[in-house]
């Protein structure tokens, strides 16, 4: 039975191209039938059961947009890097067929991200869904930048939580994986990424006393925006993705029931890329304070 393999092209990057090519070819001569798409064009779910292994060829922000739509799946996603040194994309291009081998053979490090569900609630209805690796943002999209938002958490028991009232530029709702992203450019701690847990952080919030918060996954974090706002309000999912929020709209984030499972991109990638981007081992950090946003 032939394997199938999807590999999801940056066209963006003049070199991704010529690669998709060498691994097509190179995965055609194992036995396996690759499909290689452009990221910016693939708009169709994919069937589940139809590919074995999935390759994501850019930079961290290619590796976001692939998850939405393979991690549903089930599919394992071979991270290969043409950005910067990136915090989940973490294999180089002249690596990936040492990793395939291993992968094939069944000694592949597979590290498993949370991810998260997104919702809109408007007068009852779902008006929006969709799902992160990284993080979902609710912030101004005016000039007045100031935005008022309510938030409580669910627990799994069905208890809620008021978290209070915020004034603020926005609110963070992100992943371990996403914690190196925004978040921490907003004075968000930095989570190992194989924990299961998630920060709710406000951006420049009018209170200096509000504080990121870390709750655990399985909690359902619902946001209000209040009923009197100066701007529009919108909301960004992993930086890629938007939606217009109305006043009285409700954001509801939850634990997605699946996982990313990324192949070769471990605890010990990550903290070689914080190593790395930040000079914790000295020398000239890299910090771009981008994240997932290296496409």
């Amino acid at each position: 039975m032939t394997q199938r393999a999807l590999l999801f092209v940056n066209r963006k990057k003049t070199e991704t191209g010529i690669l998709a090519e060498k691994i097509g070819s190179a995965l055609a001569g194992r036995g396996f039938e690759a499909e290689i798409v452009s990221f910016e064009n693939k708009t169709e779910p994919c069937r589940p059961g139809a590919y074995d292994i999935s390759f994501s060829l850019g930079g961290d922000g290619t590796v976001l947009y692939t998850s939405r739509i393979i991690a549903p799946l089930d599919i394992p996603v071979m991270p290969v890097n043409l950005g910067t040194l990136g915090f989940i994309a973490a294999v180089l291009p002249e690596q990936w067929e040492t990793t395939f081998d291993q992968w094939q053979a069944g000694r592949a490090v597979i590290s498993r991200r949370l991810m998260l569900e997104i919702s809109v609630e408007r007068k009852g209805q779902v008006v929006f869904e969709s799902i992160c690796l990284n993080d979902a943002v609710i912030s101004a999209a005016g000039i007045a930048k100031l935005i008022r938002l309510e938030v409580e958490a669910e627990t799994a028991g069905g208890n809620r939580i008021d978290l209070g009232r915020f004034r603020a530029d926005g609110l963070i709702v992100a992943t371990p994986t996403g914690s190196t992203g925004y978040s921490v450019a907003a004075g968000g701690p930095i989570i190992d990424p194989e924990m299961d847990a998630v920060i709710i952080n406000p951006i420049c919030p009018f209170t200096l006393s509000n504080r990121p918060i870390v709750v655990p996954s399985d909690e359902r974090i619902c946001t209000l925006v209040e009923a009197e706002q100066r701007s529009a309000v919108l909301l960004t999912v992993d930086g890629q993705i938007t939606e217009p929020l109305d006043p009285g709209d409700r954001v509801i984030t939850r634990r997605a029931p699946y996982a990313l499972k990324l192949i070769a991109s471990d605890r010990w990638v990550f903290y070689r890329a914080l190593r790395t981007k930040l000079a914790w081992s000295g020398g000239t950090s890299q910090a771009s304070y981008e994240g997932g946003s290296d496409a």
